[in-house]
């Protein structure tokens, strides 16, 4: 093969070009207190805005603000009395370690489960990594 032909075959191997490689646009948490529990009403639209499950993030909020969570379509609420700062916190170390690409740094990725590990898996640059649990 030529250079001309191996280079148009690699080219067809790239991903096409990403949506949404403009500065990723998260909405601003809307968290309102419960007595003993922190309520955050536009949830689902972050879960959307970052491309991500629910559930995972649930998870991964529930872990790191030490209480217990849940997802009723709309909104998360966790038994805590954690304020929004901590929480925005936490949600923005989420986005870090699980939305953005160490690579290239955008936010054109994909989580991929394989046996117990998840990758996190870069169509932008095709960048693939495990993150943690």
């Amino acid at each position: 093969m030529t250079y001309e032909e191996l280079l148009k075959k690699a080219y067809e191997k790239l991903p096409k070009k990403a949506e949404g490689s403009e500065r990723l646009e998260i909405p601003e948490l809307e968290v309102i207190k419960e007595g003993t529990q922190v309520i955050i009403k536009n949830f689902a639209q972050i879960a959307q805005a970052i491309r991500r499950d629910p559930k995972h993030i649930i998870k991964y909020l529930s872990k790191e603000l030490a209480a217990p969570g849940s997802f009723d379509g709309k909104r998360a609420s966790f038994q805590t009395g954690a304020m929004k700062s901590m929480i925005q916190k936490k949600l923005d170390n989420y986005i870090r370690d699980c939305v953005y690409c160490r690579e290239c740094k955008r936010p054109d990725t994909t989580l991929i489960k394989d046996d117990r590990i998840t990758f996190l898996k870069c169509e932008a640059c095709g960048a693939k990594y495990a993150i943690k649990a």
